[in-house]
């Protein structure tokens, strides 16, 4: 297991960048493939974007592809989302997940942070 925990939301207006990060506890963490999914109010969490545990395979949904970009650091333990040319229908809580394999399916992972809140205003 790993213990996670995101930063980095807040608001921002639309065309706008943020910059999420999500550190990890537990001298393991290289071990663990890494993901971002989102909610927003009245949806169902979906997939963002994984990434493998070294980092050399990355995943993205449709909809935020050419525009954010995961990845990680393993020596700091940490794994980023930038996200750029934000969108209103980006606005959602933004979760950090650790798994085995980096698929799109959130049940693949065993590992959540509480989330942080992403807004885009128009």
């Amino acid at each position: 297991q790993v213990q996670l925990v995101e930063s980095g939301g807040g608001l921002v207006q639309a065309g706008g960048s943020l910059r999420l990060s999500c550190a990890a506890s537990g001298r393991t963490f290289s071990s663990y493939a890494m993901g971002w999914f989102r909610q927003a109010p009245g949806k169902e969490r979906e997939f963002v974007a994984a990434i493998s545990r070294s980092g050399g395979t990355t995943y993205y949904a449709h909809s935020v592809e050419g525009r954010f970009t995961i990845s990680r650091d393993n020596a700091k333990n940490t794994v980023y989302l930038q996200m750029n040319s934000l969108k209103a229908e980006d606005t959602a809580v933004y979760y950090c997940a650790g798994g085995l394999i980096p698929t799109i399916e959130a049940a693949h992972f065993g590992s959540w942070g509480q989330g942080t809140q992403v807004t885009v205003s128009s």
